[in-house]
């Protein structure tokens, strides 16, 4: 689910070669293969969406009372139940004068603002909205509900228990795991107060590329089923005190996008559509799941020429198949401003949506103008009134069945209860069984108590590396290791075994002298993300050094030493890794293992007597990839493209050796550069945003990547003002306003040679949406080194947008290359140089290669180019 978003950084990769064919599969396919899956559920066949049964029946006096309810209504009371805003943006006051029927807390949200909000403080808030939805004047008072994102534990709240991401579940292989999970999670949020989780997502993710893979249990769509199950059975229980509802996400489709990109559209046949995709909804279903939220993404059954366009707005999804078919009796919910993506909808009016199937719509900040739009609409005939009771009815149907009505959430067992936030053994188990180890040559692992270690790498003692997205902020990022008291890192395990005094670290094992150590274990990896931010963009490979290349130099400075290398690779995704699978003597995969870290230490030593510890039981439940760009070419080519299939994972016992794999130094890319982004804006090395004050000079400040905060800079005399805001999707910008002359730009320690991308045609382009109209020069630039800018004038463009929309503007490289400018060592592909008054919203800055459709580039004549 989409929350508060900063501005997406700009991502270079120039696409000289492409990975495809027989030629990148060759070594691969010679490289280890699958153990046998002998764990994976049979898949199914159906040929159209199956009728589920649930284990809630349909029970007569529920549904009289239900009818009962929304017959006392009024229609003011009806829409209030149908909307949910965000904690930030509306009081309890507000709850009772609108009828509110839910509130939701968005990824970095919290209890007065407050990232270490205690769990009163929680459960406090939650009865103030209680009661403030006891205090209207309906006939018959209906209780709100609050939603969260418990994806991975109650991973919003300082100082809970966060368990591994999903793809690290779905590499054990074990449903009953996933329902203890389910049940301490419940109690966990349950204990603040909360009665609806936003999980399980049931995605079943088929390209690495999304940033939302690691939210994913499997590529396969039978293990998902039976974990959505598990889950869903876990989080409602018997909808007692110690339950809460549960959330099938995202109805339907989103892991299948072409590319892998967030939001995109699914090109799949209905069979695979019915089969795969829809395996998890089928699972939760029959675990009773009492909501199920609708994709952002989009279906386009090519074969059968039908297009659905956004889940949001497909009626013969949402109504006919979930509900109709499928028999799901409980309500819809919208994605974060989702119903603002279909066409003639906003944020806060879309009767498409409504009709559609959507029940509960969220819209965070715009509720207000939601309520009278939809309120006209009802009036107007745009929404049949049926239509309204439905929704309603389902939103009813749920809270009774939740148990709800008649008791405060702190009335509840266990609620505000400490202890029910730390699930910690049941933590390590999980971390425990979902390692997967990759290699083990020379009977490296395990490795001996006692054993004089160094411990390297950027992710050995970082509890935010290791918990990734969704932890207490939405993208992951801007926590440190205090910001989770009750865990500990992977290095604090490995010294907890095998003694402090053993057990040396280095982040980069620089002066080190790595002769007088038995063994290096470096922890490496990927920093945190969550959706969108985390796409790897479809010219990019999947080579993991290529985005994080202090990885790759660690490993070849400890490799040197000629000691047992041990690798353990904290990631969201299994990426390409042969060069570092190549420097090490073994290799396990660690995912996202949570706060738990010790987990990752109980199965790299052994005890005196030489026998594991405990052993690796983990295999992988998605494929791992054995060329540079694995989904180039050919959609039949992948399982020849594969290192490891699904179903892979050593044991201590075995005595297989991984051989020396291929690299590929040659590929660097995986598509044209003729044809797609150069520079992307995904908020991923090596760029930052930067604040500057002058037209020149250095004294920057990088913003960072805080979602929530208000930045004036300097502090003490503000020259600029920055904020997060929303353009086209959910908080996608940076809104900068202008009190002084300052610069708002992108940078990156590595330049770029943009120079054959003139020749392609290639243009800056980025949407704007003007605040603030200048009165003095506005000026978009690409820094080309030390001293080097070329400018291109915008003030007369800028005058035109003076009307608060979002404008899309496209400025061709030629305009910036003037006279023969030389654009080949270009370290700020985009930035904005004003002086006051001006305030403006920026957001997917990119260049972008060729002459696409559509493209409408300003004329450089018009610029004043520098």
């Amino acid at each position: 689910m989409i929350r508060i978003r900063s501005l997406w950084l700009l991502h270079a990769a120039l696409a000289t070669v492409a990975c495809g064919g027989s030629a990148c599969a060759a070594d691969a396919a010679t490289t280890p293969g699958p153990q046998a899956p002998d764990r994976m559920p049979a898949p199914t066949h159906y040929t159209d969406w199956p009728a589920i049964t649930s284990r809630q029946a349909a029970a007569p006096a529920l549904e009289a009372r239900v009818r009962k309810i929304v017959a006392s209504m009024s229609l003011a009371q009806k829409i209030g139940q149908m909307t949910q805003a965000e904690i930030k943006s509306i009081t309890p006051a507000q709850v009772t004068r609108y009828y509110i029927g839910s509130v939701l807390n968005g990824g970095g949200s919290w209890p007065n603002r407050d990232k270490h909000a205690g769990i009163k403080d929680w459960l406090a808030l939650a009865d103030r909205y209680y009661d403030a939805s006891m205090a209207t004047d309906a006939a018959i008072k209906v209780p709100i509900i609050w939603g969260t994102d418990a994806v991975h534990g109650d991973n919003n709240v300082f100082g809970a228990t966060m368990f591994p991401h999903n793809i690290g579940l779905g590499a054990a292989h074990d449903p009953a795991l996933i329902k203890e999970i389910g049940v301490a999670t419940a109690r966990a949020v349950r204990a603040t107060g909360i009665e609806w989780a936003f999980a399980p997502t049931l995605a079943v993710a088929q390209n690495a590329r999304w940033g939302r893979t690691y939210e994913s249990f499997s590529s396969e769509g039978p293990l998902v089923r039976e974990y959505a199950r598990a889950y869903v059975a876990g989080l409602q229980g018997d909808f007692g005190d110690h339950d809460v509802m549960a959330t099938a996400k995202h109805f339907i489709g989103d892991g299948a996008t072409w590319n892998g990109t967030d939001q995109g559209v699914a090109k799949v046949s209905q069979a695979d559509m019915i089969n795969v995709h829809g395996a998890g909804y089928f699972g939760a279903i029959e675990a009773g799941v009492q909501s199920v939220m609708a994709s952002y993404s989009s279906w386009d059954d090519v074969a059968a020429g039908i297009n659905y366009g956004k889940m949001s707005g497909a009626k013969a999804l949402l109504t006919g198949a979930l509900k109709d078919k499928m028999g799901f009796q409980g309500f819809v919910v919208s994605d974060w401003n989702a119903i603002g993506q279909l066409p003639g909808c906003t944020n806060a009016s879309c009767p498409q949506a409504i009709n559609a199937g959507i029940d509960m719509v969220m819209v965070p900040d715009d509720w207000q103008a939601f309520i009278a739009n939809t309120t006209r609409q009802v009036e107007d005939g745009q929404i049949p009134m049926a239509r309204i009771d439905d929704a309603v009815s389902r939103i009813i149907r749920a809270k009774l069945r939740m148990g709800l009505f008649g008791k405060r959430p702190s009335q509840r067992a266990g609620a505000g209860d400490e202890k029910s936030l730390q699930s910690r053994e049941l933590a390590r188990r999980a971390v425990r069984e979902s390692l997967v180890l990759l290699k083990n040559n020379h009977g490296t692992l395990p490795l001996k108590p006692g054993a004089r270690i160094l411990v390297v790498g950027k992710s050995a003692d970082s509890m935010s590396d290791q918990t990734g997205g969704w932890s207490l902020t939405w993208q992951g990022t801007d926590n440190s290791n205090a910001d989770f008291p009750n865990g500990e890192t992977i290095l604090a395990g490995l010294r907890d075994i095998d003694g402090a005094a053993n057990v040396t670290y280095s982040e980069t094992a620089q002066g080190i002298d790595l002769a007088s150590f038995d063994a290096i274990v470096a922890v490496i990896g990927e920093t945190p993300y969550a959706e969108t931010i985390g796409d790897i963009m479809p010219s990019a490979t999947l080579r993991h050094s290529d985005r994080h290349p202090e990885d790759l130099a660690l490993l070849q400075a400890v490799a040197k030493a000629h000691k047992p290398v041990v690798t353990v690779f904290v990631a969201g995704r299994p990426l390409y890794v042969n060069n570092l699978l190549n420097l090490s003597d073994a290799f396990v995969a660690a995912w996202l293992p949570g706060t738990e870290g010790g987990g990752v230490a109980d199965l790299l030593f052994a005890v005196s007597s030489g026998a594991g510890r405990h052993d690796f039981s983990g295999t992988l439940a998605r494929p791992w990839p054995g060329v540079p760009c694995p989904d180039a070419g050919a959609a039949d080519a992948g399982p020849a493209r594969w290192l490891f299939a699904p179903g892979y994972g050593l044991r201590y016992a075995g005595k297989r050796e991984v051989p020396t794999l291929p690299t590929y130094p040659a590929i660097d890319a995986c598509a044209d550069a003729s044809v797609l982004s150069v520079f992307h804006t995904l908020a991923v090395p090596p760029f930052a945003l930067y604040l500057a004050e002058g037209s020149s000079g250095d004294g920057a400040h990088e913003v960072g990547s805080d979602l929530n905060a208000d930045i004036d800079w300097p502090a003490s005399r503000p020259v600029l003002h920055l904020r997060t805001v929303q353009v086209n999707t959910q908080q996608d910008a940076k809104s900068v306003t202008w009190l002084g002359t300052g610069r708002f730009f992108a940078r990156s320690p590595q330049s770029r040679n943009l120079m054959p991308l003139v020749a392609a045609h290639a243009a800056l382009q980025f949407d704007v949406v003007i605040g603030t109209p200048a009165k003095s020069p506005v000026k978009v630039y690409l820094g080309c080194g030390q001293g080097c800018t070329r400018t291109v004038d915008l003030t007369r463009t800028f005058a035109g947008y003076a009307d608060g929309a979002r404008h899309s503007v496209s400025i061709p490289l030629q305009c910036f290359t003037g006279h023969g400018a030389d654009l080949s060592h270009v370290d700020i592909p985009f930035g904005v140089l004003a002086s006051p008054p001006f305030s403006a919203a920026f957001a997917d800055m990119r260049i972008v290669a060729g002459t696409a459709a559509g493209r409408t580039d300003l004329p450089c004549a018009s610029l004043g180019a520098l």
